[in-house]
């Protein structure tokens, strides 16, 4: 990847807080939309979700899931020169005592404010989302592999 790719690559984990969640649904695709924040070394994703929500409990049964996000299609130009992102990897919980919680949520309000009251719904909780492998795609004809060294690489940019 150029260096090009790497700063768009982070420009888009940092710039995007939407993205499309695939689980499995008893041995059916489930796909879905949530809200997430980028770690600052991208190693895992925060979400915070509902137990009451079906993808939560798809992720309860199967935690390895996909994650997918795109730039913002302007309605301009041609959407294959998109940047995108899908990644695969594995969802955990986050225990409310678990030392890293606090900066977890920190770091989720201060991309997502408005978030705040959903913390005091005893059915939310804060989940990360390990990527270890995806396909980046910059735009038509331009794809990359991605991996945790990739990740951590567009991190520093």
């Amino acid at each position: 990847m150029t260096p090009m790719d790497i700063s768009r690559l982070a420009q888009l984990l940092r710039g995007q807080r939407w993205a499309c969640l695939g689980t499995q649904d008893k041995q059916q695709p489930y796909v879905s939309w949530v809200a997430f924040v980028a770690e600052a070394n991208f190693s895992t994703l925060v979400l915070h979700l509902s137990r009451l929500a079906k993808h939560t409990r798809n992720i309860e049964a199967a935690p390895w899931v996909s994650l997918a996000l795109s730039e913002v299609d302007d309605g301009q130009s041609d959407p294959q020169q998109l940047a995108r992102l899908t990644l695969q990897g594995r969802v955990d919980p986050v225990n409310r005592d678990d030392e890293a919680y606090g900066e977890l949520k920190s770091l989720y309000l201060a991309r997502l404010p408005d978030a705040e009251m959903m913390f005091q719904f005893s059915d939310f909780s804060l989940y990360r989302f390990r990527p270890e492998s995806g396909r980046y795609i910059e735009g038509f004809a331009s794809s990359h592999a991605i991996n945790t060294e990739k990740l951590r690489a567009a991190a520093e940019v």
